[in-house]
């Protein structure tokens, strides 16, 4: 029986800030991010970050890291000479700005090995990836990705994408919208932030981005909107789910990521729509109370079960 949980993308060294002119290093990336909610909530699942991963010494602190915490690399290809990419974060108050060191990541090869790739992603409950493992991707390589998910999907897998349009990453917006728009077409579970679909799509509304989603045929979305209201349909029943309020944020670094996982994990328990938003909420508040991406598993899992 299917029970592996798999996010695909590219996991970078983090730099964050404590006071300057020093930094802390650590690791995050969209994909990773939801899937360390994920692994701090779901247990009983087998978890892998699937990627492609260089030989330095970074890469193998990465991935005894990712060993240390139980997330596995299935698959995944590490390419001689090959390295991770790396982004910083600046803070103005709690809200974040970056800045990428990223082109020749090793992450952008993760589909050149279509075998490995398919099997990295055999035997999964779930299979989560966003528009930013698409944006890395050249369209060879996309196009080998969304066939092996889609083959998964055939297999019995549940797959969840958030569009997480960055617009830096796009040659232009309609290649944006093209590659977006093919990966619904295999989406059981779509996670768009509202900003997002408005730049990318002139959504006028959450609700427009549902009913645009819906005719597209996914069947469960939800629509997150920063410190807002989320919107979440399930075979169109649409529920309003007032965001969690927290009076001080310190880094709101990975809290739309961490409300992805907190509502997956949610639904892998087989918590209706509505209620798992209302516990994604709570995770991403846990989040954005603490520096960097990845907030302290305890820390994670009293949100979620509060």
């Amino acid at each position: 029986m299917a029970n592996g949980i798999a996010s695909i993308g590219e996991c970078m060294l983090e730099l964050s800030g404590q006071s300057a002119p020093i930094w802390r290093m650590g690791f995050g990336g969209d994909t990773f991010n939801t899937l360390w909610a994920l692994r701090a909530l779901s247990s009983g699942h087998h978890v892998d970050y699937v990627s492609a991963f260089g030989d330095d010494p970074f890469s193998k602190d990465q991935i005894e890291f990712f060993r240390q915490h139980e997330i596995g690399i299935a698959n995944s290809p590490i390419i001689a000479g090959a390295r991770p990419g790396l982004y910083a974060i600046k803070l103005n108050g709690a809200e974040r700005s970056f800045t990428y060191w990223r082109g020749d990541a090793a992450a952008r090869k993760l589909a050149n090995d279509p075998a490995a790739l398919a099997k990295s992603l055999e035997n999964r409950s779930l299979i989560y990836f966003s528009g930013i493992t698409l944006a890395i991707l050249d369209p060879a390589a996309r196009r080998t990705l969304l066939q092996k998910i889609a083959d998964a999907r055939a297999h019995g897998s549940h797959i969840a994408f958030d569009p997480n349009y960055r617009p830096v990453l796009w040659q232009d917006k309609a290649i944006a919208r093209d590659a977006i728009s093919e990966a619904l077409k295999v989406t059981d579970i779509a996670l768009p932030t509202f900003p997002d679909e408005e730049s990318l799509f002139g959504d006028q509304s959450p609700e427009a981005t549902v009913e645009r989603l819906d005719k597209a045929g996914v069947a469960e979305i939800v629509v997150k909107n920063g410190d807002r209201a989320a919107l979440t349909s399930h075979y169109e029943n649409t529920v309003s789910v007032p965001a969690a309020h927290v009076a001080s944020p310190i880094d709101t670094t990975g809290a739309g990521d961490g409300f992805n996982g907190g509502y997956l994990a949610a639904r892998l328990l087989g918590i209706a729509p509505a209620e798992a938003a209302k516990r994604a909420h709570r995770v991403a508040a846990a989040v954005v109370q603490t520096r960097g991406a990845l907030a302290p598993f305890e820390i994670l899992r009293l949100a979620f079960n509060r």
